[in-house]
């Protein structure tokens, strides 16, 4: 449903006890400027902080005794806020959540205060190598774009940071027309809409003049491929992840490249199989002894995608782990079978449904998919599209995207032998097939 503010709700009633209610919010680090960068992850720590009826301590109090979590995320297009609470508490919930969004303080001392924790934050995420990895990824493949930036912000941004940047990015983005409040578990629809209407009063409305940033989100984000290596020979392991452009969410071409993606699977050391295995890449990293693990991914936006392997392998031997995974890349282009696909299509099947697990994963799926196709897909519908794709759609699409493309990597650790981009680049297609 659409309110009259513009604001979408959407919910899933199961019958549950429980409840997950949250906005999902179109704005995240893709919205920023370089000079703003970091903005809407320190909004949603600042959000916690104190309203104007509730301090701090009375937020986290009311959150406590009504025995719910609340929490938040950001990423690069979608800023998140969630409640998990007793469906008989859905109403107190939302308001809350219509509280930190629509009237939080935001305080100088509690700026200051959190600025020191983002700071720590980004240490933390620093020691995180996959995290470290994919912003990397990132900001070759979409370099000179929103898109290459992080999601915290360069350290500069956050020291600078001011109460007016804050407001500015709210006035700015915060619009009832990209909010969807969305609910699952135990609650009615029709409550949900009541009480939209009801506490969301104060963002304005959708019929605003259309703001400078929006016209330009429009503006796809340029994907470049080039190499970012950090060589540090005193790691005892090298990082990869190398990937291509794809599609945006809507593209009919993002169902063959998630079987793709699922034919590739992911593979790690505790797994056993060895020559058993059925993935052709878990097959070769089982038995290279300097090879530790790989797993496949397939990063959607709303107009452009990464579609891609990240691997873990002993520095020496990188540069015969890195054909590995660009010659299994070519096989989906070229000879993957209908035996391989109907696999992988069922892996697919079995992970769409068993991701669902819950209140939360169910309203996280409503949220995402509101924003990125503005409804909800029924599961039968993605799996009758997934049941319609063959062996030589997966080839065609593969091929598109894949096949005599210039690659994104970014490699961090012992990386000498991780192939150069002219040798990588020459390997993304074949002379004789």
């Amino acid at each position: 449903s659409t309110l009259p503010s513009g604001m979408k709700v959407a919910t899933e009633s199961i019958g549950s006890p429980t409840c997950t209610v949250g906005l999902w919010i179109d704005v995240g680090s893709r919205y920023e400027t370089a000079n703003n960068n970091g903005v809407a992850h320190f909004l949603e720590h600042m959000f916690f902080k104190g309203t104007q009826k509730r301090s701090r301590n009375q937020l986290e109090l009311e959150v406590e005794n009504m025995g719910a979590h609340l929490n938040a995320y950001t990423s690069r297009e979608t800023t998140v806020f969630y409640a998990k609470c007793l469906s008989k508490d859905v109403e107190k919930a939302i308001e809350i959540l219509s509280d930190i969004v629509q009237n939080s303080k935001l305080d100088e001392q509690e700026i200051e205060r959190e600025r020191d924790v983002i700071l720590r934050e980004m240490e933390e995420v620093e020691t995180n190598l996959q995290e470290v990895i994919f912003d990397h990824l990132h900001a070759t493949a979409f370099q000179g774009t929103p898109l290459g930036r992080t999601i915290l912000g360069p350290t500069a941004n956050i020291k600078s940071m001011r109460r007016k940047d804050l407001t500015n990015f709210i006035q700015m983005h915060y619009s009832p027309g990209r909010i969807v409040l969305a609910g699952a578990g135990g609650i009615d629809h029709q409550q949900m809409k009541d009480l939209g209407e009801k506490y969301f009063t104060h963002l304005g409305r959708t019929d605003e003049p259309l703001l400078e940033r929006d016209v330009s989100l429009k503006e796809p984000c340029r994907f470049t491929g080039g190499d970012v290596r950090i060589r540090d020979d005193l790691m005892p392991l090298c990082h990869v992840a190398l990937a291509v452009e794809t599609c945006g969410w809507k593209n009919a071409d993002n169902i063959p490249l998630m079987i793709g993606n699922m034919a590739i699977g992911n593979w790690d050391r505790s797994m056993m199989g060895g020559k058993d295995l059925v993935s052709g890449l878990a097959v070769r990293f089982a038995n290279q002894p300097a090879a530790h693990s790989f797993m496949s991914f397939n990063t959607n936006y709303s107009d452009t995608g990464l579609w891609g392997a990240y691997f873990i392998g002993e520095g020496p031997r990188m540069m015969e782990i890195t054909d590995y995974v660009v010659r299994e890349w070519i096989a989906l282009c070229t000879k993957i079978t209908d035996q391989e696909v109907e696999r992988a299509k069922n892996i697919l099947k079995a992970n769409l449904r068993l991701q669902l697990d819950g209140t939360t994963p169910i309203c996280e799926d409503i949220g995402r998919q509101m924003l990125a196709y503005g409804r909800r897909v029924p599961l039968e519908e993605f799996e009758y599209r997934i049941d319609n794709v063959n062996a030589a759609k997966v080839r065609e699409v593969c091929t598109k995207y894949i096949y005599d493309r210039c690659p994104a990597l970014a490699a961090i650790g012992p990386a000498v032998a991780v192939p150069d981009y002219a040798s990588l680049r020459s390997e993304f297609y074949w002379l004789r097939l």
